[in-house]
């Protein structure tokens, strides 16, 4: 292996590089978009729960906020409970974006790995034919050595960098497609408590009233 990648010529270098800060990547997102630490089970019963029992004070919404990222949304809902309905809303948009923001980290960076790549495999294909052409003016096609080191180098940069390009792009699109359909099972989770506060101030407001 070691002989192939310096048969590859200087631009192997960048491509290790690309692969090793790749896998690095992924591992890191595999472990932090996991369901159970993004969107754990059980979340809305205890809301519920802490509902039931008049528990809704700060140190346990500060709980939620630290549970999970979907915590981190249902608690800015509660923060403004007692608000208007459009202004709830704001309040979980906001902390939405932020949540996408961080469930999203160094996922540009594996797209553009995954980008790169190629075209670092197709550079080192240029500069590979180039000195291939070189010894060809120079020594003319008797030696086949020099031309068999020019065309090695090219076909060697070239797979290496669709080797790493492959699959970090589908894993780049793989956890691009995990973020959208956590968004949406947040957002679906949001709605439905915004929709439960707005009914509670409701009731709220019509015993107030007298109304029963």
């Amino acid at each position: 292996m070691l002989e192939i990648v310096l048969a590859g010529g200087w631009l192997m270098a960048p491509i290790v590089l690309c692969s090793v800060l790749a896998a690095t990547i992924i591992f890191n997102r595999a472990w932090m978009l996991r369901r159970r630490r993004v969107m754990p089970s059980g979340i809305a019963e205890k809301v519920s729960a802490w509902a039931r029992q008049r528990e809704l004070d700060r140190k346990h919404l500060e709980e939620l906020r630290r549970s999970s990222p979907l915590g981190r949304v249902l608690a800015a809902a509660l923060d403004n409970r007692d608000r208007a309905r459009e202004v709830v809303k704001e309040a979980v948009e906001d902390t939405g974006r932020q949540v996408v923001h961080d469930l999203e980290s160094f996922l540009n960076t594996l797209g553009t790995i995954a980008g790169i790549t190629p075209l670092l495999g197709l550079l080192g294909t240029v500069i590979g034919m180039i000195k291939v052409f070189s010894a060809i003016m120079e020594a003319g096609v008797g030696d086949p050595a020099p031309l068999a080191g020019g065309i090695s180098e090219a076909l060697i940069t070239t797979a290496a960098g669709l080797t790493v390009a492959i699959p970090t792009y589908f894993f780049y699109r793989y956890f691009r497609g995990k973020v959208r359909a956590y968004v949406v099972g947040m957002e679906q989770q949001a709605l439905e408590l915004i929709n439960t506060i707005e009914h509670g101030n409701r009731q709220l407001r019509r015993s107030e009233l007298g109304w029963g």
